[in-house]
């Protein structure tokens, strides 16, 4: 299946020519059949002699529509561009050339109609008045049929360059659905049915999508599947698709609006782009308006060379590196293709940010420059470089550059130079503190700026550091208190003979242990901290257990003081403590008893 729109100079027989073609009828409101004038979209079907089928999307050529014209030419991949042989080209033509060379459409075929008006000569100026006015179009290269559609001469042709050139067109079923509505109303007994052009992806019935309004963003179901009038289950590109859906009215929804697949897309209202054709960026209006897809958009646009410009939406659009734009003024008239480098660029905040900027623009691949976009952020998720249209839904092979780690695309240069960082860091707080364990993860994710705790455990191999207990240290670093590791070690020999002997304040000053080395100790696992100054070996709770639950229940305070062999100062902080962890559980004012 294919979608061909039409594009030409008003009166030089678009709509006669589809209807030759098809049979049926494109122009779908009674005023455009009693003026003879194509004023909104029309819509017509038929097979080519391949059976292959084609769609027509046939535009209005007059200038007082060249919004609807935009609408139609947005979503197609395929143009029949239209001059009249005996008139040749027009005013109308040269604009219709610009959109076509401005939304970057390069497969079409060129078609010289109404040639019973014109002599064997005429027809031939026209082809050489065509051909010069489509150079640098992108139609350059495209066929060129000479048609009568009154009498029938060249249609069986036109079939025929139809299929040909048609059968090189080979669009993606596996990307994500984006469906720019161009038409929506409503069914009795069925509900809101929109229609578009599906260049892209796949939709079947019953799937569930996203529909993106001006002011709204909602879901609705696939009721029904229609493509040229047949009832289909899945329909894939290029198709002209016809969509019941459930779960929306037709009022909540029209052209330029578009549906997505659910949670795939980037939403954003700011874009880099670079200018594809048209003037260049210092002389279009600071005030105008963006066509995409059947989109139109108020923007500002901001030069940041002749060549590049950054353009801030009025609303959301799904719009990712690639997509090709047109910015029109409505006033002059002036018409400017723009290829979109960054969906989601950096914000330029500082004197001079606007003119670097432009210089990385002007390095970026058209296609889209992944690198770039990982080694300015440092670490970017595989899944929003999906979004950002970077990396592809097939197997994407990974520069060098780049390390894939749990999902995320990470610079190898920038780790490098967080490992450093982190190395200087570490490095300085020892020396700074023998005391001090470490640096804790939360200062780590304080001091890189790390996108993600899942990048942590490999900046701190890069560094050659430690992680342990929530702290990274020097790999070499010994473990101990330095000075005060032999009051330590005399503390933990005489509270494993004896656990519940908690020492007193002067015991701990004479070991030399005061507030920062009991602390750094606890940190290590060492000792345990208990309220009122008391402290004891981490296994001296589990030890009282034992020696509580012995006990009769439930068990007085003075009771576990003297089953554990120790004074009421060490005991109430104690039992407070299993209470806390939910070993023991207070009755009373002097009761408790052991948690089974």
């Amino acid at each position: 299946m294919h979608v061909v729109a039409t594009a030409g100079h008003v009166d030089h027989g678009k709509s006669t020519l589809v209807r030759a073609l098809t049979g049926m009828e494109p122009d779908r409101w009674e005023e455009e059949r009693r003026r003879g004038l194509t004023i909104d979209l029309g819509f017509a079907w038929t097979t080519l002699p391949s059976g292959a089928g084609v769609a027509f999307v046939d535009v209005p050529g007059h200038e007082r529509f060249l919004a609807n014209m935009l609408a139609g030419l947005g979503p197609a991949p395929v143009v029949m561009f239209v001059v009249a042989a005996d008139e040749g080209w027009q005013a109308q033509s040269s604009d219709h050339r610009d959109v076509v060379a401005a939304l970057g459409i390069q497969t079409g075929v060129v078609v010289l109609s109404r040639a019973d008006r014109a002599t064997p000569e005429r027809v031939e100026e026209v082809r050489a008045q065509v051909w010069a006015e489509l150079a640098g179009s992108g139609l350059e290269d495209a066929p060129v049929v000479t048609v009568s559609a009154v009498t029938g001469n060249g249609l069986d042709e036109l079939r025929q360059t139809l299929d040909q050139v048609l059968s090189r067109h080979t669009p993606s079923a596996t990307a994500r659905l984006r469906l720019w509505v161009d038409r929506s109303f409503s069914v009795t007994g069925a509900g809101a049915v929109v229609t578009g052009t599906l260049t892209a992806g796949s939709i079947s019935r019953g799937e569930q999508v996203e529909v993106l309004g001006a002011s709204s963003r909602r879901t609705a179901t696939v009721r029904r599947l229609e493509s040229e009038g047949q009832v289909h289950d899945v329909l894939r590109p290029v198709s002209r698709v016809a969509l019941n859906l459930r779960g929306l009215s037709s009022m909540e929804i029209s052209r330029g609006d578009v549906i997505l697949t659910p949670g795939s897309w980037l939403l954003t209202k700011l874009l880099d782009v670079r200018r594809t054709s048209g003037p260049a960026y210092e002389d279009v209006p600071h005030e105008t308006t963006l066509h995409v897809g059947t989109a139109a958009v108020q923007v500002r646009v901001r030069p940041l060379d002749a060549e590049h410009a950054r353009v801030t939406l009025s609303r959301s659009l799904p719009l990712t590196v690639g997509d090709r734009i047109v910015l029109r003024d409505p006033g002059s008239g002036a018409i400017g293709g723009a290829l979109v480098l960054d969906a989601e660029p950096p914000g330029l905040r500082r004197r001079g940010d606007a003119a670097r900027r432009a210089a990385v623009l002007h390095s970026m691949d058209p296609a889209g420059d992944v690198t770039i976009e990982v080694a300015r952020r440092g670490a970017v998720r595989e899944a929003h470089l999906r979004d950002l249209g970077l990396v592809t839904l097939a197997e994407p092979p990974v520069p060098d550059s780049i390390l894939v780690e749990r999902g995320w695309w990470v610079d190898r240069a920038a780790r490098e130079a967080w490992g450093r960082r982190l190395h200087v860091a570490v490095s300085e707080l020892h020396a700074r503190d023998p005391l001090a364990v470490g640096l804790s993860r939360g200062a780590l994710r304080d001091l890189l700026v790390l996108p993600s705790d899942d990048l942590v455990e490999s900046v701190v191999a890069q560094a050659g550091l430690v992680l342990e207990g929530g702290y990274v240290r020097s790999a070499d670093r010994p473990v101990g208190l330095g000075a005060a590791e032999a009051g330590l070690v005399t503390l933990e020999g005489r509270l494993a003979a004896d656990p519940f002997a908690a020492p007193e304040a002067d015991e701990l000053d004479r070991l030399g242990l005061g507030p920062r080395e009991l602390a750094a100790a606890e940190r290590t696992g060492r000792l345990l901290r208990l309220g009122q100054g008391v402290v004891l070996l981490p296994t001296a709770p589990a030890q009282a257990m034992r020696t509580l639950a012995a006990l009769d229940q439930p068990f007085t305070t003075s009771a576990a003081r003297q089953a554990l062999g120790t004074t009421r100062r060490v005991v109430i902080p104690l039992l407070e403590h299993l209470d806390g962890r939910g070993w023991t559980r207070r009755l009373d004012a002097g009761h408790r008893q052991v948690v089974r």
